[in-house]
């Protein structure tokens, strides 16, 4: 009986953030999946483990989550001011689909170390020692991602004290700055506000009207009040994910929200769009027990978010969520700025269900339009492992 004999195709296993992805070099893949197409997303359908109907990806690399069903494909930047070009494709689990779409801010922190140590950085621009910074440009979105990676004696350094709530082991601190993150997607007009209003009434056929703030920002983002939707702001996975209502009733206001920003031209085209827009729900402080079971007081935090990734509550906070919040705290009269407590602010430090975030943003308004020229935070990153995945020489 024939049977296919498996390739091997380079690749690092890598943590980003509280993301944890199958990084590539563009030169390492096979030549039908060194460009956009079939070929490529078959590809990296089979090395993740997907579409799997048991929802477990365990014939892949794949977590069975939003946040473990990640692939990048980086490559040398031609453009000028730019090392790296990062391309991120985010891997249904039960579907024959890589989203496109969106940017991945979690595994943005893992970029950096992965183009230094796989030769993508021009060596003189990378230190012995000190801090390493790597422009990288964001491929998916068209923007410029400003990585600070610490290097020790001529490697990147990934060990160290910084703490991450929702990751379990410390490591070394990764700054990123998020350049003008405010989203020019395709029918969105290029505004951070698509609307036009910081604050809208979202008519929701079968499940409600709601005041929502859409904002384009480090990924298209709906935000609407906790209590508008009967919850607190408090909750964590179990009491969402396990709900199969909740979780139909957030996909139809991501459906609604995304046509009403421009993003989808019918409310059918929003289930090939997972990746994006992100809904998420916020409330002013308030204590609660995170996920490890650590205690976040109400006065440690400025507000409560709680986000939706590939239909499910995550398990802490996507990072490119993350600079949706802070750029919307950051311009007075949103609902995230107002859960804040309303004002001026150039940060804010919000709790989700792992822990506390903080992230900083600087908004202005010139000509009745707001903009924000970058938002910082960070993250850390680590290699898993490397070495080669395997997949049938079929698969794609």
């Amino acid at each position: 009986m024939a049977h296919q004999t498996q390739i091997k195709i380079p690749a690092t296993y890598m943590r980003g953030g509280t993301s944890k992805g199958v990084f590539f070099r563009l030169q390492d893949l096979p030549a039908a999946a060194q460009v956009p197409g079939k070929a490529r997303d078959a590809l990296l359908l089979r090395v993740i483990g997907s579409p799997d109907p048991y929802g477990k990806q365990i014939d892949g690399m794949g977590g069975a989550t939003s946040s473990t069903s990640k692939t990048v494909i980086l490559s040398k930047s031609a453009r000028a001011e730019h090392d790296v070009d990062y391309l991120f494709g985010q891997v249904a689990i039960d579907k024959a689909f890589v989203d496109w779409s969106g940017n991945c801010g979690n595994l943005s922190a893992a970029v950096g170390a992965f183009a230094i140590s796989g030769g993508l950085v021009d060596a003189d621009r990378v230190p012995r020692d000190g801090v390493a910074v790597v422009r990288i440009w964001q491929a998916n979105i068209a923007k410029t991602i400003i990585a600070h990676i610490p290097m020790s004696n001529g490697e990147v350094q990934e060990t160290g004290d910084f703490e991450l709530d929702g990751v379990t082991f410390p490591a070394a601190e990764v700054q990123l700055e998020f350049m003008d993150p405010a989203a020019d997607e395709e029918g969105a007009g290029g505004s951070m506000f698509p609307t036009g209003n910081l604050v809208d009434e979202l008519e929701v056929p079968g499940v409600g009207t709601f005041k929502a703030t859409m904002i384009n920002a480090g990924i298209p983002t709906i935000f609407v009040n906790a209590e508008d939707i009967g919850y607190t702001g408090t909750e964590l996975q179990d009491a969402i994910n396990g709900d199969a209502k909740a979780l139909a009733r957030f996909e139809t206001i991501r459906a609604h929200g995304a046509l009403r920003m421009g993003l989808i031209k019918h409310i059918d085209e929003a289930a090939q769009r997972q990746h994006t827009p992100k809904v998420a729900f916020v409330a002013p402080p308030a204590g609660y027990t995170s996920s490890s079971g650590k205690q976040v007081a109400a006065g440690d935090i400025d507000l409560l978010v709680r986000a939706l990734s590939m239909g499910k509550l995550h398990h802490a906070m996507m990072g490119t969520a993350a600079v949706a919040i802070g750029t919307a705290a950051a311009v007075p009269g949103t609902l995230v700025n107002l859960a804040a407590g309303g004002g001026a602010r150039s940060a804010v430090r919000f709790g989700h269900p792992s822990g506390t975030l903080r992230v900083g943003a600087e908004a202005a308004r010139a000509d009745g339009e707001w903009s924000v020229t970058k938002a910082i935070m960070s993250r850390s990153a680590r290699v898993l492992m490397e070495g080669w995945v395997r997949v049938p020489g079929d698969a794609f």
